[in-house]
């Protein structure tokens, strides 16, 4: 179905009631596991605003948030399948930080495997503020083919060439809210939207309640766009693409400290 001139936040809405009344409730054995195929390309105009980063005094150590909970030691590993073989992704996050703009940011790795050969290895910077927004940092990515690095496209540091820091989290999220997740003109520029705070998801890890779903977009490349599912205490616990081709990829286990 091309909607292509059809306004965006009409797409989204029908699109999330769909997803509320069956497909992130039903991720289970015997169910559907992806939603319905849906083009979500329409022009924003709406861009959401460029937030200051606070000051370096204004960050905690930790990062503790409900949703989003980078606690050095922590460790998820997700799967799934896409067009071109089975995707397995671990996200670490590293017992070390990297000082961007005075902040000492957390270092979280993201390693993924296409059957079992590596093809991106990313270290990205978290900070969290003292209201319990995350902010992230920057990032430097490796994609690779045959074992070899052939390009660190999208990498990019706020405070560096022009780049700026974008909130991943809120500290108290809510439905409707936008935001840009991080800013590097023409190289970075992904965006998000609170969709709801109240659904639920079921993956090979558990099933999880009163979970924060979000839409994720960016202007780079129009035609892409994932719902992502968090769930309080464990992080990102599922995640949709939409377009251009829908995939689904699952937590399926996690090593969280403390618990």
């Amino acid at each position: 179905m091309n909607t292509s001139s059809t306004p965006r936040r009409l797409v989204v809405a029908a699109l999330t009631s769909l997803l509320l009344g069956a497909v992130a409730y039903q991720a289970l054995p015997g169910h559907a596991t992806t939603p319905p195929t849906t083009h979500l390309a329409a022009a924003r105009s709406d861009r959401p605003p460029i937030i200051q980063l606070p000051p370096p005094r204004a960050f905690v150590r930790v990062i503790d948030n409900a949703y989003l909970p980078f606690v050095p030691g922590s460790r998820w590993v997700y799967g799934g399948e896409t067009p071109d073989g089975r995707e397995r992704i671990v996200v670490r996050v590293l017992e070390r930080t990297k000082r961007i703009e005075g902040i000492p940011a957390t270092v979280v790795r993201d390693t993924v495997r296409l059957d079992g050969e590596i093809i991106e290895d990313t270290f990205d910077w978290y900070g969290q503020d003292r209201r319990g927004n995350v902010w992230y940092l920057g990032e430097f990515s490796r994609a690779y083919e045959n074992g070899e690095v052939v390009s660190t496209e999208g990498s990019w540091e706020a405070g560096v060439d022009g780049a700026r820091a974008g909130i991943v989290m809120f500290g108290h999220p809510r439905a409707g809210l936008s935001y840009r997740q991080e800013y590097y003109a023409g190289h970075a520029e992904d965006e998000g939207k609170v969709l709801t705070v109240s659904t639920r998801a079921a993956t090979a890890a558990g099933r999880f309640r009163d979970v924060l779903m979000t839409e994720d977009t960016t202007p780079l490349e129009a035609d892409i766009a994932e719902l992502k599912f968090y769930a309080p205490g464990v992080g990102l616990v599922l995640e949709f693409d939409l377009s251009p081709e829908p995939g689904r990829t699952e937590l399926l286990r996690m090593d969280l400290p403390g618990r």
